[in-house]
């Protein structure tokens, strides 16, 4: 008899087991709190154990397969390009040799719509402000205000170092008093373009002020009579970027106050958006292809290549510096102001996760580390890493931010384009909404940068330029976005302790 009790109480415990296989989303939120605490930690270590047995070569070429790709497409198209400088090709053929490359940029900018529209609404949409009120706020507020610092860092560095200007190159600025009309119209433009009037146009087609005696390329509506100066309204082919960012963040936020009732649309726009980031993740395995013939058409076209290696150097030493004094000072800073703790004994706690988004160049990869981190170590309540965490892995990205604001900035330097005090705040607007809607995957940081690019009127094609040291900034930049999003978490848990004690515990 006891027997049978004991095989009747084993299949009783059993049988919600198997039930509770169909909530796999809440398990895998769970993943790194109590059963994956062995495996994540162990996962390095069984990898280190096997250096032993000959297969580390092996493992170790599988998990940077990308990275020695990338940095080998780098080196063989610079010396293609410098053994193809000997040829006197013509404008034609060096088309012809950058046509892999400009696939390469299609596929990007292909990525680009679905990619922003799916990753903010799927991201806005699991908020529910019922149950995150001010916790909510303050994780939004902490993340808009540690981007736009972001970006004005980078700004400020661009700015004062100029590494695209070590190519001395001569060229006209225009008059003073239309590029005053033209900042005040950037600037309206920019606020015009956060609500478009069609959104099936923002898709392809923004809005852009012309003036009637200039030679620009906007399609004005004609009228007579009116002075050269006169701003009138056009449009200018691209992505509206920055008015389907607003009509996503606020579409996302309304499926995620209507409850159970918007679950099948969110569940789309969730699916949607992993369906993307696999697409991209596949679809970013031919960049070593088209970097090769990019970097080649560019060397080639190069006029003097002692300069832009100058050009190129500096510009990773400027986006090493700014991620060193975001990640170093400004970030610390604002903990110790807050909390008025130790930062860097903070920082003791969270190196394996550091250690984990410089070696995946994936937030997203990261985000089991960084619980585990958070919540064993430093000992987070639930309610603020679970909530915090997942959105800072896709929308809170400085290190992107800094990123995109200096290489904008230094594309506009290599080509002469002198950025005015409008233009330079548009950038850091546009580099803000760019950051915000990015995917935390590696590499997604080209399909957000040419976003800017192309929000700012800069050559897409010198992307290529960028490609030569993007795969060791990407991952300094995706360590310090990490931080970031750890900082946020112990700087919200700290202004929200009061509510989090008439909480229910986790």
């Amino acid at each position: 008899m006891k027997i049978l009790h004991m095989s009747a109480m084993v299949q009783m415990l059993r049988l919600p087991r198997s039930e509770d296989m169909s909530e796999v989303e809440a398990v895998q939120v769970a993943e790194p709190e109590e059963n994956q605490k062995k495996p994540t930690c162990s996962q390095p270590l069984s990898e280190v154990g096997s250096t032993g047995n000959g297969f580390n070569i092996w493992i170790f070429l599988k998990r940077n397969a990308f990275v020695i790709l990338t940095m080998a497409a780098v080196a063989v198209g610079i010396g293609l390009g410098f053994a193809l400088r000997h040829v006197n090709m013509t404008e034609r053929e060096i088309k012809y040799l950058t046509f892999p490359g400009e696939l390469l940029l299609r596929i990007l900018q292909m990525m680009v719509l679905p990619l922003i529209v799916s990753s903010v609404i799927a991201g806005m949409s699991n908020v529910e402000r019922k149950d995150f009120g001010k916790i909510g706020l303050r994780t939004f507020t902490y993340y808009l205000l540690t981007t736009v610092i972001a970006a004005f860092t980078g700004i400020f560095l661009a700015l004062l170092i100029q590494p695209g200007k070590s190519s001395q190159r001569d060229s006209g600025s225009s008059s003073g008093k239309t590029e005053a009309v033209q900042s005040v119209d950037a600037f309206l433009d920019l606020i015009r373009n956060l609500f478009p009037s069609n959104l099936v146009e923002a898709c392809f087609r923004k809005y852009l002020t012309v003036y009637p005696g200039s030679n620009s390329s906007g399609n004005p509506a004609g009228t007579t009579n009116v002075s050269a100066n006169t701003p009138m309204a056009g449009t200018s082919d691209g992505i509206n970027i920055v008015g389907l960012l607003v009509f996503s963040l606020a579409f996302g936020l309304i499926l995620g106050s209507m409850g159970t009732e918007a679950k099948p649309l969110r569940d789309l726009f969730i699916c949607l958006n992993k369906a993307i980031m696999l697409l991209v993740n596949v679809a970013i395995w031919y960049s070593p292809v088209g970097i090769i013939f990019l970097l080649a058409g560019q060397v080639v076209k190069m006029t003097n290549a002692a300069d832009i290696g100058r050009d190129v150097a500096m510009y990773t030493l400027t986006v090493i510096a700014g991620l060193i004094i975001h990640g170093c000072f400004t970030l610390p800073l604002i903990y110790f102001t807050i909390t008025r703790k130790n930062p860097f004994r903070f920082y003791a706690g969270i190196l394996q996760a550091l250690s984990t988004a410089f070696g995946t160049s994936s937030s997203s990869a990261t985000l089991p580390v960084t619980l585990h981190c958070m919540e064993e170590n430093h000992k987070m309540h639930t309610q603020v890493t679970r909530f915090m965490l997942p959105i800072g892995a896709t929308m809170n990205m400085d290190g992107a931010a800094l990123y995109e604001a200096v290489a904008a900035l230094f594309i506009a330097q290599v080509n002469d384009m002198d950025f005015n005090l409008g233009q330079i705040i548009v950038l850091s607007l546009i580099v803000t909404a760019a950051s915000t809607g990015a995917a935390g995957i590696p590499q997604a940081g080209m399909v957000s940068m040419l976003i800017v690019l192309g929000s700012t009127g800069l050559p897409t094609e010198d992307i290529s330029l960028l490609l030569m040291v993007d795969w060791i900034l990407d991952r300094i930049r995706t360590a310090t976005n990490v931080l970031g999003d750890c900082i946020g978490v112990a700087v919200v848990q700290h202004l929200s302790r009061h509510e989090l004690r008439t909480s229910s515990p986790a």
